[in-house]
């Protein structure tokens, strides 16, 4: 098997179960949704939850998989694998010395940790004591994903990747499970779903160790402090951390300042960024890591114009992907979210709530889907400071925007839109400065592909609306069989309706996608 199949067979490992880990995750949440709604329980547990996914993010599954792998890698190329295996212990030697003390300071702080994180929940009272509870339970989550995350790249280095694709799922069964047998007979529910978290990052790291034996990688403690890619590895890691500090900055003044809002606001954005991510996650991220290989070959290679060009096809077949599922969403939120959360302690109440939400963000689903196409680029011209310095710009006008906008009649709905404005500026700003850079990225194509993408989008979006608000109105409104019915015949409707429109507009991406298609089914039936 040539590299060509090998990326294309890891791909499609990755993309089947990174998929399923969506639908998990999104069962997960109307399963949390239908026992704890939108009140104090949930915003507990997503603030809670969101401390370890912080140290997740930016330690763990980022920056450290990404400084790990080029070194280890090296290690099998230049060296052997024995002496890649013997640097794989001294990290996860090191790893467990530092995630320990980490952990334990972690539990310890938890108190002051929630009221930096959630000032708005007070210092004292049930719902402050609730999530620091939650938090002391989930920290050693941290130890887990991080550890997860060493097994996870060498498997990969290894050309292994179907066990770290399936991780996630089984961190998604494990909350699924304390959902449905552990919650419900304890006295504190939040706790079981907790506990949860933790077996599922068990569970994860549990997945993994059989694959690495089968490998011939031996675990043992080896200490060596001095070992130089130790250092590497570390000076990698410090820039890779602190562009993924401002994504989670951006997360974390959202939550800070939700807060500060009615009971409930905190749930509402968790809500509605589950559904926006969805498409954001099985699309635009997939279209992103597929070109960042290509963009880097043509960039080492000193071809500019055919990296425009491979620039420009990325921009165009995101847009045409991201720009009807965006209207799609704005149309048809209320009904979406009625149909996957609508039940138990989620009430009308809340969906509407979620829905003002699902707008705002909605409306950026298109910058936040090209942000990653612009930010590959950057990073295949091995210019990875330019976009952590637009991010900063950005991140300050989304504090700023964000103080503004939630006192506003908007309320939570104002942070939504403060985040899809700051990224649109983002974008803005990344356009310019690689415009400028390399003299041009042939923005005429992508605009005019775009303005057909939109055309087609609210021809689909007008038949849409009238289909399902004025024709299917009733059947709508009445029972989940019904909703989910009505909902489904919509969704395809509109989305014949959009090929429809993209045919008889011209749209090139259209065509594309058709003979890929075609040549998938080829392949298949040889």
């Amino acid at each position: 098997m040539n590299e060509n199949e090998l990326v294309t067979k890891a791909a499609g490992i990755v993309g089947i179960f990174t998929f399923l880990s969506r639908i998990l995750g999104l069962a997960r949440d109307i399963l949390i949704a239908n026992f704890f709604g939108s009140g104090m329980s949930a915003d507990a547990f997503f603030v809670a939850f969101r401390i370890p996914n912080l140290l997740r993010r930016l330690f763990a599954e980022g920056s450290f998989s990404v400084a790990f792998i080029p070194v280890f890698t090296e290690y099998l190329q230049k060296r052997s694998k024995q002496e890649a295996f013997v640097l794989a212990r001294v990290v996860l030697t090191f790893l467990i010395i530092i995630l320990t003390a980490i952990t334990l300071v972690g539990i310890v702080l938890s108190p002051l940790i929630v009221r930096i994180i959630a000032p708005g929940f007070g210092g004292i009272g049930e719902k402050y004591a609730l999530t620091v509870l939650l938090t002391r339970i989930m920290f050693p989550y941290i130890f887990l994903v991080s550890v997860l995350a060493l097994f996870m790249s060498i498997l990969n280095s290894l050309k292994h990747f179907a066990a770290p694709a399936m991780a996630p799922v089984f961190l998604n069964l494990s909350m699924i499970g304390a959902l449905l047998f552990l919650a419900p007979s304890m006295k504190t529910p939040t706790v079981g779903l907790a506990i949860g978290v933790i077996v599922g990052g068990f569970l994860q790291v549990a997945l993994q160790i059989p694959f690495l034996v089968g490998k011939g990688f031996s675990f043992g403690f080896t200490w060596n402090p001095a070992h130089p890619a130790l250092k590497k590895i570390g000076a990698l890691m410090v820039p890779i951390i602190f562009g993924s500090a401002i994504y989670q900055i951006n997360q974390l003044v959202g939550t800070l300042l939700a807060s500060l809002l009615r009971e409930g606001s905190v749930s509402y954005l968790y809500y509605a960024d589950r559904l926006v991510q969805f498409p954001l996650g099985v699309f635009a991220i997939a279209i992103s890591t597929a070109v960042l290989p290509s963009l880097s070959r043509e960039a080492a290679a000193g071809d500019l114009e055919r990296l425009k060009e491979t620039l420009s096809h990325a921009l165009r077949l995101t847009m045409f992907i991201t720009i009807p599922a965006m209207i799609g969403l704005i149309i048809l939120r209320e009904p979406i979210i009625r149909l996957l959360f609508q039940r138990g302690a989620f009430d009308p109440t809340t969906t509407i709530m979620t829905a003002r939400a699902l707008l705002y963000y909605s409306i950026g689903l298109w910058a936040f889907a090209a942000l990653r196409i612009f930010v590959s680029a950057f990073y295949s011209l091995q210019d990875t400071k330019t976009p952590v310095k637009v991010a900063v710009v950005a991140m300050l006008v989304n504090i700023i925007l964000s103080v503004i906008l939630m006192h506003t009649a908007l309320e939570h709905g104002g942070l939504a839109l403060a985040l899809s404005l700051a990224s649109t500026l983002q974008l803005v700003m990344l356009i310019v400065l690689l415009r400028k850079r390399l003299g041009g990225i042939g923005g005429r194509v992508v605009v005019a592909s775009m303005v057909r993408s939109l055309l087609a989008s609210f021809i689909m979006g007008a038949c849409v609306y009238l289909l399902a608000f004025r024709i299917l109105a009733g059947v709508l409104g009445q029972g989940v069989f019904s909703l989910a019915f009505g909902i489904l015949v919509v969704v395809c409707a509109g989305l014949a309706i959009f090929l429809i429109s993209a045919k008889a507009l011209g749209s090139q991406e259209l065509s594309y996608l058709t003979n890929l298609f075609n040549l998938s089914k080829k392949r298949e039936q040889t």
